[in-house]
């Protein structure tokens, strides 16, 4: 009798296209691992995918999601990576291992997992053992979850592109789940934080969690806040969390020779910035697309040795993501989980 299990399919585009379906459950082939999923992380990229598919040839049923954390079930044959029992984290963009990603100047690298692959949202995934990495042993696995993508995608900016140092300034723009990585990952390499937020409240949360300054965009200009608090310096990295025309905000608000990381597009995926200070200032801007499996090991040892832990501000079970994505759409502080147990 064939074993069934339960995952979240669209047979189209919209939220209204998402119902929770049994279907029967994977085995794992040559070279693949078969996971029970344990927790999936939610992204903003999910919703986005999820309500306009984000101009991908997504492959319908489609499952949706990227972000997992589970234990190995089964080994394929030829696969050597792992063995069942072993705790796993998947990998955003599958193949790409190190150095450049993949893709050309034509057709830009966007192969992940939850678009161009199958996604996430199920009891049970059976995928290449290259596709997943081993998971920390200080989280948890809702914890664990987080990493694939907002967490790399902050280590990946700061550490792996930025090589940020021991005092310079960071700014980080919003509380959402790269936004508190971002902060956390700053704070461990000794890096001196400023977060801006709409929200007073998620502000002294932030404090709490080590930020040095917060400023509340919705009471002051921000630029002018981060030149007070800086002594007109600016600051040396900047997560830009927001896309439009609030790349140009960053620039304003670099230091000479700062970093600018793009990396949301909440407000629009054509970005404008003033050309004047980006030239004079030698501000640079580096676009981040998450990052490659030999980072996120890195980060990985990094949490182990650290003991740095991902913010959650809820956790939904299987059958309650519309309410989850909801809340995503509302903003989280931190990162948003469904638990799979």
């Amino acid at each position: 009798m064939t074993a069934m299990m339960q995952r979240w399919e669209m047979d189209g585009i919209g939220p209204e296209r998402l119902v929770l379906k049994e279907a029967p459950r994977p085995e794992a082939g040559p070279g693949e691992v078969l996971v029970k999923v344990a927790a999936v992380s939610l992204n903003y990229r999910d919703k986005l995918v999820v309500e306009s598919g984000m101009g991908l040839s997504l492959a319908f049923p489609f499952t949706p999601g990227s972000d997992l954390a589970g234990t190995v079930q089964a080994v394929g044959q030829g696969a050597t990576r792992f063995a069942a029992g072993d705790r796993v984290i998947s990998t955003f963009a599958p193949g790409w291992i190190d150095a450049a990603p993949l893709g050309n100047a034509r057709v830009p690298p966007y192969r992940t997992l939850g678009g161009v692959y199958p996604g996430v949202l199920s009891q049970y995934v059976a995928f290449p053992e290259d596709w997943f990495v081993r998971a920390p042993e200080t989280l948890s696995d809702a914890e664990a979850s987080t990493l694939p993508c907002a967490g790399l995608t902050a280590w990946f900016a700061l550490v792996e592109r930025g090589r940020v140092q021991a005092g310079e300034t960071v700014l980080i723009e919003g509380t959402g789940g790269v936004g508190l990585f971002g902060l956390q990952i700053a704070k461990a390499h000794g890096a001196r934080t400023i977060v801006v937020s709409g929200s007073a409240e998620k502000l002294a949360r932030a404090k709490a969690l080590g930020a040095d300054i917060g400023i509340d965009r919705s009471a002051e200009d921000w630029v002018e806040a981060v030149y007070r608090a800086s002594d007109d310096t600016g600051a040396d990295h900047i997560l830009e969390l927001v896309g439009g025309a609030h790349l140009g905000k960053a620039v304003q608000a670099a230091a000479v020779g700062g970093r600018i990381y793009q990396i949301g597009v909440i407000d629009g995926f054509e970005v404008s910035a003033p050309a004047g200070p980006l030239m004079l200032k030698g501000v640079t801007i580096q676009g981040i697309g998450v990052g490659h499996r030999r980072a996120l090991e890195d980060l990985v040892a990094a949490v182990d040795r650290t003991g740095l832990k991902p913010v959650i501000d809820r956790t939904y079970a299987l059958a309650d993501l519309p309410d989850a994505l909801r809340h995503l759409d509302r903003g989280a502080f931190g990162k948003i989980v469904i638990d799979l147990t």
